[in-house]
């Protein structure tokens, strides 16, 4: 999907929802949008986030990781505008159900948890369990495991997923491990399946679509 982040969806530019929900939490304190996009930037101003930079080359590459994007954001900020923060959330643009309410709870349970990360995540559609690798030929012999043979999906150990909606970590740790999944002290933040859409074809669009009517 070519330029998804501008898409419409209900007459919203697709990341004018993750700038809304960062700007009416009562604890988020600067809304950031980083991209090499003239036309992103326009669209974020318009919605109220601020993009005091465009990001430089050598991060809008399909080799750049977004812990870099993340990096250049945080040492911009501390470098340039002398601003410091304690934590650093991400809020993906492809997650438009994710909401200012989500956000508020997730940062509400890192602090009941003194936690160091939370990551959002939702129930998994279907068991992992259920799922496997296929070898060249196609061959199912060792597809499932012998215990879960037989069982009913009800039968089976919950498994959850993450959802892309909600990244929250330690400024600190995470510059020093360079990574959100932190190993220890992180905690997940459990959406609903409805609000963890995370939009990567038009299908995934269109059930946005039906979604938000129907809230």
């Amino acid at each position: 999907m070519p330029r998804k982040n501008c898409l419409l969806l209900r007459g919203k530019p697709l990341i004018a929802y993750s700038i809304e929900a960062g700007r009416q939490s009562q604890y988020v304190d600067e809304v950031l949008v980083s991209t090499d996009d003239n036309e992103i930037a326009v669209i974020a101003e318009a919605y109220g986030a601020n993009v005091p930079f465009l990001r430089p080359p050598a991060l809008a590459t399909d080799e750049a990781t977004t812990v870099d994007v993340i990096c250049h954001a945080i040492r911009h900020y501390q470098d340039e505008m002398q601003k410091v923060f304690d934590y650093v959330m991400v809020l993906q643009p492809t997650s438009p159900l994710r909401t200012a309410e989500h956000v508020d709870a997730a940062l509400e349970l890192l602090i009941a948890k003194q936690a160091d990360a939370v990551i959002s995540v939702c129930e998994a559609e279907h068991s992992p369990l259920w799922a496997n690798v296929l070898p060249d030929g196609g061959s199912m012999q060792s597809f499932l495991r012998e215990e879960i043979k037989g069982k009913r999906s009800q039968d089976l150990p919950v498994h959850y997923r993450l959802n892309g909606a909600i990244y929250i970590c330690d400024v600190k740790r995470f510059l020093q491990k360079r990574d959100l999944f932190l190993a220890d002290n992180i905690f997940a933040y459990q959406m609903e399946q409805a609000r963890s859409v995370d939009i990567d074809t038009t299908l995934d669009l269109k059930l946005c679509e039906i979604l938000l009517e129907s809230s």
